[in-house]
């Protein structure tokens, strides 16, 4: 069984790590999809983040990293998917990732959807904080893999 474990990954987080590491013991085959996602306005451009999570993912069996950036259920189908991997950290993310979960349903009644949940230590960790944390010169090193915190000490802005 092929699933997909679709986000912007800007950047990866150890959080990330944590579930496709989950998934990849559950699935036979797990696909992170990188999304392109302009209007989210992303720090690194697609083929940065294709590249950190191919790196941070390699010691993960039956994974594979590739990008995309059309409807998520068309993806699924051309991957020959047949569930959707989500994470949900916190109480809050369940009303979004539910609503998302209904549309993609909706649209692809074929494509389940699997909310797993990462270990409690990273259960706070989210792409947006670690970016605003390195921002200001935080320390982000328990919260990305090597190869990201080293990318974003050098820098983000598309590059």
């Amino acid at each position: 069984m092929t699933v997909i474990f679709p986000g912007t990954f800007d950047p990866i987080t150890n959080g990330h790590v944590d579930l496709v590491a989950r998934a990849a013991k559950m699935f036979g085959r797990v696909i992170v999809a990188v999304a392109e996602n302009a209007r989210k306005k992303p720090n690194f451009d697609i083929q940065t983040r294709i590249a950190l999570a191919k790196e941070s993912l390699s010691a993960v069996a039956k994974v594979e990293v590739l990008g995309f950036s059309n409807l998520l259920v068309d993806f699924v189908r051309a991957q020959n998917g047949t569930a959707i991997i989500r994470g949900l950290r916190a109480v809050s993310d369940f009303e979004y990732e539910f609503q998302l979960a209904n549309m993609n349903r909706r649209l692809a009644p074929d494509i389940e959807t699997v909310f797993l949940t990462p270990d409690a230590q990273f259960s706070f960790v989210a792409s947006s904080l670690v970016m605003e944390i390195a921002e200001l010169g935080g320390d982000i090193t328990s919260f990305v893999p090597p190869c990201v915190a080293k990318r974003i000490s050098r820098g983000t802005k598309n590059n």
